[in-house]
């Protein structure tokens, strides 16, 4: 069920989804949009999920109210590449799509071409970028850990970072690339032993941990930061 409730003049887009595993009504804030998912148990009725929702309507304020602001990709604008601050410079009348330079005070993030197509060819450079980091940190891990993947896919994935299909194909958030390199590095420790796996029991926390040493620093950081990954890049 998709609906709006309308709370302090917005009207805010809200989905209700029953869960077979669910015991109790939950509601969050999606990642990348200023709307609430609410998941209820099998056999409530979605009247009591969206009267959860409007019960709660000093925390939904207040979560949007903490939320970082967007920013868009545009001249001037400050986005984190791998964990640190860039300023995105639009090179007028010079070749090439984008490529990054060190700069005094910060280094830049530099796209040539026309005005109005520099947020995409910023948006399929990044997303290349995350490919190739992912594609390297994953068949490193596979290789020490003695499995194998088929194939390696950068998607705007918004409940998760990653994922691990039966098949073997291995899913991840492009966004990943804003990260600092240690929480991508976990992010693929953790869907390749997912191919050993498809659980998350002691016997998998004890590959991910034997192959990767910054874990808890990695979960601790998606915990306090992850929620921005989603504002680089968003209109405003």
């Amino acid at each position: 069920m998709e609906t709006t409730i309308e709370i302090a003049g917005r009207e805010i887009p809200v989905r209700i989804s029953p869960h077979p595993r669910a015991r109790r009504i939950t509601m969050r804030l999606a990642r990348d949009a200023d709307a609430v998912r609410i998941t209820v148990p099998a056999g409530i009725s979605e009247k009591r999920g969206l009267d959860f929702a409007l019960s709660r309507r000093d925390w939904i304020i207040g979560q949007l109210e903490r939320r970082p602001a967007a920013v868009p990709f545009a001249p001037g604008a400050r986005i984190p590449f791998r964990g640190e601050m860039h300023v995105v410079t639009h090179a007028a009348g010079r070749r090439g799509t984008v490529w990054r330079e060190d700069g005094d005070e910060m280094a830049r993030l530099c796209v040539a071409g026309a005005p109005e197509h520099l947020a995409r060819r910023l948006t399929d450079w990044l997303k290349r970028q995350a490919r190739e980091d992912l594609l390297r940190a994953c068949t490193r891990d596979s290789r020490l850990m003695d499995l194998s993947f088929r194939r390696i896919s950068v998607r705007d994935q918004k409940s998760r970072w990653g994922s691990c299909s039966a098949r073997g194909n291995l899913n991840f958030s492009w966004r990943l690339i804003f990260a600092p390199p240690f929480v991508l590095d976990y992010l693929a420790a953790h869907e390749v032993a997912h191919l050993a796996e498809m659980n998350h029991s002691a016997r998998f926390w004890k590959l991910v941990h034997r192959h990767c040493p910054h874990v808890d620093a990695a979960e601790e950081w998606l915990r306090d930061h992850g929620r921005t990954l989603h504002r680089w890049g968003a209109e405003g």
